[in-house]
């Protein structure tokens, strides 16, 4: 069995890196996407782990704020897996993160993944919440049957507290671990995210007879499946009340011009129904986030 040695990357580990990461899925890597930014990281860390001087696996690590920090872009040589290359990087990884500050360490990996999912296991993180992304196009005009119900409206300021005491009585939030997803990063659900994101317009509150029955947590995102609706997380007292803001999602991103709604949607029965009632399509595995609390 190998042994290997953990240290920061350099420039000159890239190519190597990312041959060995060009086969990751059918379309290849972010990897490539990423390197630059990672390495310049200066909050964060980036990691190889090396045999006799060659990279044969990698690592970063994201401060998300003070307290979070994400690990991603867990790769190695598929020469040297199972030969304890992640696991390594792993160890290094919540030593520096727990030197940092941090107090929770979270990473996301798909259900399928035996491999990764047993390094997180091993360095004593937990699954805390699952999803599966889903996506659909926009939609021009409500279905008739939705048109006279009230309409969701961006959240103010002064809705922050009652927005808290709802999510404290929820019964999807806890199931997800009280997780917020800008793309393939959880963040907390915390006091200070959902101020930010009242700011920014990107929380939108359902009402019935004056009381909160639903909400969504969403940005605009543009990358490389063009312009779109992203929702990070999502809430409703009913499966109606979700089915309604499913379809009202769509609506939104026609209203914008943008190309299509894409949802990181709790794995959840009754989520998952209400969205493929409201017409999304569902991605073929779902994703699974490990969390460990750092003592």
């Amino acid at each position: 069995m190998a042994t290997f040695e953990v240290r920061p990357a350099r420039p000159e580990d890239r190519e190597t890196v990312l041959a060995f990461c060009a086969h990751t899925w059918e379309w290849g890597d972010y990897i490539a996407e990423a390197w630059d930014g990672w390495l310049a990281d200066q909050q964060g860390r980036l990691w190889v782990a090396t045999s006799d001087g060659r990279a044969v696996g990698l690592l970063h690590l994201r401060m998300l704020n003070e307290h979070e920090a994400w690990l991603e872009g867990l790769r190695v040589d598929p020469a040297y897996r199972r030969q304890g290359a992640a696991a390594a990087l792993h160890q290094v990884a919540m030593t520096e993160a727990m030197r940092l500050g941090a107090r929770t360490v979270r990473l996301l990996t798909e259900a399928g993944n035996s491999a990764a999912i047993a390094v997180a296991r091993k360095s004593r993180m937990h699954e805390v919440g699952s999803f599966i992304p889903y996506q659909a196009p926009p939609l021009p005009e409500l279905p008739r049957r939705l048109t006279s119900l009230p309409r969701p409206e961006p959240a103010r300021t002064e809705d922050l507290e009652e927005i808290i005491d709802y999510l404290n009585v929820s019964n999807i939030f806890p199931l997800t671990g009280g997780l917020y997803y800008s793309g393939f990063i959880a963040y907390s659900i915390s006091d200070r995210l959902l101020k930010a994101k009242i700011e920014a317009g990107e929380i939108y509150l359902l009402r019935r007879w004056e009381r909160l029955d639903g909400l969504m947590l969403l940005e605009q995102r543009e990358g490389r499946h063009g312009k779109y609706l992203f929702i990070g997380y999502i809430d409703g007292t009913n499966a109606d009340t979700i089915g309604q803001l499913a379809y009202v999602l769509r609506h939104l991103a026609a209203q914008r011009n943008l190309e299509a709604v894409r949802a990181h949607v709790p794995d959840l029965l009754m989520v998952r129904d209400t969205f493929a009632g409201a017409e999304y399509q569902a991605a073929d595995n779902p994703y699974i986030t490990f969390e460990r609390i750092l003592s």
